[in-house]
């Protein structure tokens, strides 16, 4: 009795490691829009939007291991209720706002092409 509990347990926790690594090496494997999304952050294009947003839920997961390189700004204050200083003062007022360095804005949910021809970066995967 007491070998098979230890056993489960062993088990269990093997199991979990392999899970929690398994989870790391997805994440961390190249994006198919990793270019486009380097290259947004490196023309100086700013992704403003909020963790409740179910709009910017969806750019990022159109984006999907790619979104970790978006130059993403969080707007929302943790409780979801109001909005960080930095956003008022940009005068953002929906999500997702894309900021593109010569002053174009374009709010809503848009397609990686459209956002390619926005910021001039290539659409390759």
């Amino acid at each position: 009795m007491k070998n098979s509990v230890l056993i489960f347990w062993l088990v269990l926790i093997a199991l979990i490691v392999i899970g929690v690594g398994a989870s790391f090496l997805i994440k961390a494997k190249p994006g198919q829009y990793d270019s486009l999304a380097q290259c947004l952050t490196d023309k100086g294009v700013i992704f403003y939007g909020a963790f409740w947003c179910p709009h910017c839920q969806n750019t990022k997961r159109m984006f999907g291991n790619s979104a970790r390189l978006l130059p993403y700004f969080e707007c929302s204050t943790p409780d979801g209720q109001g909005q960080v200083q930095a956003c008022k003062d940009k005068g953002i007022s929906s999500y997702p706002t894309w900021v593109f360095p010569d002053g174009k804005i374009l709010t809503g949910e848009h397609t990686l092409q459209e956002l390619s021809s926005a910021s001039g970066c290539p659409l390759t995967q």
